[in-house]
Formats: structure tokens, C-alpha cells, sequence
């Protein structure tokens, strides 16, 4: 696990075991309601407070909470969901929800509901009440808060949709648990940062055949090629190639055409590493998928066409490094991902020997073993066509250079976000590749052992 799990993410379950290890100290649930209570005095004014308490340690948290906002003179309120109606609630300028936190494994009953439904302005501690924090899905009904505080690590439902949104803005408070329990527990899932990656660096005899060649195979209208190769170039290819059997108008300089043969152009080493599908067509992504499985040593990475061609048949991605589909992709060769998109993921990556990167706006990267990250930086602008074309070459770039499936995976997600949000609003495809040097320089500044500004 790299980086001594500093990006852990805990599921429930996890959780109630780090509790359980660090003894569940008074001092732990003091320092939590201390933490609560700091996060709200800095975002808000002092207000008609109403904790609403539950059973159990999110509810003693809220006790502590409205403590030591009543000691700086919140006017704050505890009552328990037998003792608090509709009316208490509604003349509140702030509810503090204190009920369950993640460790509900039920809807909540008609009365929590409705409590929660009535408030005005929400604080949760750990997740609003009634939200899965395994999988950021409501367990019926769960409220939309303000801001969410939770302690030591984040859960995947925080980052997972519709989790991410009804979390409001979301706080980690350090409550002094040990991070020695993550050697014990050995969390499996893993926030999306620089610190999971170490970026290729060249020597200084490298030379652009150092990480081999990358080819894109292209289509007759090559509009999705171009994308993807321009991407691989900015990340750091050195040699870049569109493959094609038939003429094609390339106006970059710098990217090459290959019209021979897709079995002719692999009997070159040198040419170890393949973007298949993007605007192939899908019989043809079909056939040169089988072509490019069938040699052990390639790195390829598999997107849109070559994914429809493996409909109801994911044996056939077996041999592939990295599949990019997004969920209707997904669908067609997996089946829909269901409530619980982070065990689907890992369903695929577990089938297929692939690493799976599952996009959307919680880009799910989920390696064969297990192990899982959760995307958390791409901005909304990404939702346009050619994007997803920009994020193989990406990744195909990585793995050409040599780092393994699931890093390059990682960083190629992280990177692709990076560059959105320096692109800006307004964004289109082909502006992306243009912003990669600067997604890759404040990767370094990011990673662990960097100087981040």
C-alpha cells in the first residue's frame, strides 16, 4: 500500500474497527464533538442550534458538540427523535445531525425522516443519517447538508455520488486515532491522489525510442485518434504513431501514420504499447483487439468501440492492461453497475485481469487484486464528447513509459482532472492535451517529498 495509507479510505465497518482498536476512548468522542463543534463556529454564525441525538457514539459526538458550542454562546438545544417534533426542528436556524452516522444499515423510519426533512440548514457528523458509507447511496431517504464532519479517514460514501453531493462540504478532523490501525486493518480502497503514483522520469541518455512506440489505431475519420494521440504525446510518449490501412490527413507535426498491417506493424518490439477503439468502428475494433490479446507483452488499453465489441463478452478483454468504459459501456459488457459501483468495478477488474477505470464524475480505478482508488478532482466541464479519447492516450502514455497498470491508471485519471480544472470553463476536448505539462508539473508538487504551493 503505498504512502502508509495516507489516503485511506475506511469503509463503516473499517471504521467501527479502528474505533475498536484505539480502545473507543472518552478522549477520542471528546476530541470528535471538539471537532464538530470548531468546524461549525468557523462556517457559521452563532444560531438557534438543535442537535438531534441518536443512540450509540455519533450521538455522544453530538452531545460534546452542542457542549462546547453552548460554552461560546451558541443557544443550542439536545434532544433525542422521541423527544423533538416537527416544530422544534423547523424553529431552528441550524440542525445538527447526530442520529447515526454510517453505521445505519436500514432506511430510517418515518419520524427521523421527517425530522431531517424539516430542517432548514444541516450539519452531519460522520454522513447524513440514512447514507450508505460504503457505497454514497441512500439507504430510501437521507438529507442534503450544509457540511458533513467526519474523523481520521474519509469513506468511500463521501466520494461515491450522490454521497459526494449530499455531504455539502466535507471536513476530516485528525481525533487523535493511531494511524498504526491501518496496518491492522488493511483498507482495500484509496482516495485518487498523487501520492498513490510516481511519475516516469527521463535519464539523461533517454531517447525517444526509450518507451518504445505508441500506436493509436484509427478509424477511417480519425477525429477520436488525433485526440488520443496528442494526449499520449503530452504525457510523455516519444514516438507516437496513428495506425491505419488507408490514407489519413494528419496536420500535427510529430504524429506519425503506420498504414501497414496491424500483424505486420507487431512484429516490431519496439512497438509494445496500443490505444484500441477510439472512433475504430467496432467490427474492427473487434478484430484488432484478438490480434493485440493474443501478444503477452503489449500494454493496451481498451475504450469505446473495442468495448461494444466485447458486449456479453467480457472474456474477451482478457489480455488487455486497462479498460476506460464509462457506465453505458460498462452495461453492455458487464451488466449495469448497480447501487454499488466500487464492487462492480472490482467484479470487471477481477473477470477480465484488467485494470478497470470506470469514469463519471467518481471515477472508479479498480485493479484485479482488489485494491481500488476513488477519483475525486474532475470537474463537471469533462462531461463532453472526446474527452474520454484524451484520458486513454493518457494513460497509454504512462504505461509506455513504464509504470504498471493500476499506477498509470491512477495518475492518467488524476492528470486528466488536473488539466480540465486548469483549462477552465468552457472546455472542448482538443483543449486538454495543451494543459498536461501543468497537470503533470503540480503532480510533482502534490506527491509526497514534493513543494506544493
Amino acid at each position: 500500500m503505498p504512502n502508509g495509507f495516507v489516503t485511506a479510505l475506511l469503509t463503516p465497518d473499517e471504521m467501527a474497527q479502528a474505533d475498536r482498536l484505539a480502545n473507543n476512548t472518552p478522549a477520542l468522542m471528546e476530541a470528535a464533538g471538539r471537532a464538530v463543534a470548531r468546524a461549525i463556529s468557523r462556517r457559521f454564525a452563532p444560531c438557534r442550534t438543535l442537535a438531534l441525538i441518536g443512540p450509540g457514539n455519533n450521538g455522544g459526538d453530538g452531545r460534546v458538540a452542542a457542549r462546547h458550542l453552548a460554552r461560546a454562546g451558541w443557544a443550542v438545544k439536545c434532544l433525542t427523535p422521541a423527544q423533538a417534533t416537527l416544530n422544534d426542528v423547523t424553529r431552528a436556524d441550524l440542525v445538527i445531525d447526530a442520529l447515526f452516522g454510517a453505521g445505519l444499515t436500514r432506511p430510517l423510519d418515518a419520524h427521523c425522516t421527517a425530522l431531517l426533512q424539516a430542517a432548514r440548514r444541516l450539519v452531519a457528523i460522520d454522513v447524513p443519517s440514512g447514507l450508505d458509507g460504503a457505497t454514497g447511496q441512500p439507504l430510501g431517504f437521507a438529507p442534503q447538508a450544509a457540511l458533513t464532519v467526519t474523523f481520521f479517514r474519509k469513506k468511500p460514501g463521501h466520494l461515491l455520488y450522490p454521497g459526494r453531493a449530499l455531504c455539502g462540504a466535507l471536513v476530516l478532523a485528525d481525533i487523535g486515532l493511531p494511524p498504526a490501525v491501518l496496518d491492522t486493518i488493511q483498507p482495500q480502497t484509496l482516495e485518487n491522489t498523487p501520492a498513490l503514483f510516481t511519475l516516469p522520469t527521463r535519464s539523461p541518455t533517454a531517447h525517444k525510442f526509450s518507451a518504445g512506440e505508441l500506436c493509436v489505431l484509427s478509424g477511417s475519420l480519425p477525429g477520436a485518434a488525433r485526440l488520443c494521440a496528442q494526449a499520449a504525446r503530452r504525457a510523455g510518449a516519444g514516438i507516437v504513431s496513428l495506425a491505419a490501412e488507408h490514407p489519413l490527413i494528419i496536420p500535427e507535426p510529430g504524429i506519425l501514420h503506420r498504414q501497414a498491417p496491424l500483424a505486420t506493424l507487431l512484429q516490431d518490439p519496439r512497438r509494445h504499447s496500443f490505444v484500441v477503439g477510439p472512433g475504430l468502428g467496432v467490427e474492427r475494433a473487434g478484430q484488432a483487439l484478438a490480434l493485440l490479446t493474443a501478444h503477452p507483452a503489449l500494454h493496451i488499453v481498451a475504450d469505446a468501440d473495442a468495448l461494444t465489441a466485447c458486449a456479453n463478452q467480457p472474456g474477451r478483454l482478457k489480455g488487455v492492461s486497462v479498460i476506460t468504459p464509462h457506465a453505458g459501456e460498462f452495461a453492455r459488457v458487464f451488466g449495469p453497475p448497480g447501487p454499488n459501483k466500487l464492487a462492480a468495478a472490482r467484479a470487471a477488474a477481477r473477470l477480465t485481469g484488467a485494470v478497470v477505470v470506470l469514469k463519471g464524475p467518481d471515477t472508479i480505478i479498480a485493479a484485479p487484486d482488489g485494491l481500488a482508488a476513488i477519483n475525486s478532482n474532475a470537474p463537471p466541464s469533462l462531461a463532453t464528447g472526446g474527452t474520454g479519447d484524451v484520458l486513454s492516450g493518457l494513460i497509454c502514455a504512462l504505461l509506455a513509459q513504464g509504470m504498471a497498470s493500476f499506477p498509470a491508471a491512477c495518475a492518467g485519471v488524476w492528470l486528466h482532472g488536473e488539466a480540465a480544472t486548469q483549462a477552465g470553463d468552457g472546455l472542448l476536448a482538443e483543449d486538454l492535451p495543451a494543459h498536461i505539462p501543468t497537470a503533470l508539473r503540480r503532480a510533482l508538487a502534490l506527491a509526497p517529498g514534493g513543494s506544493a504551493p
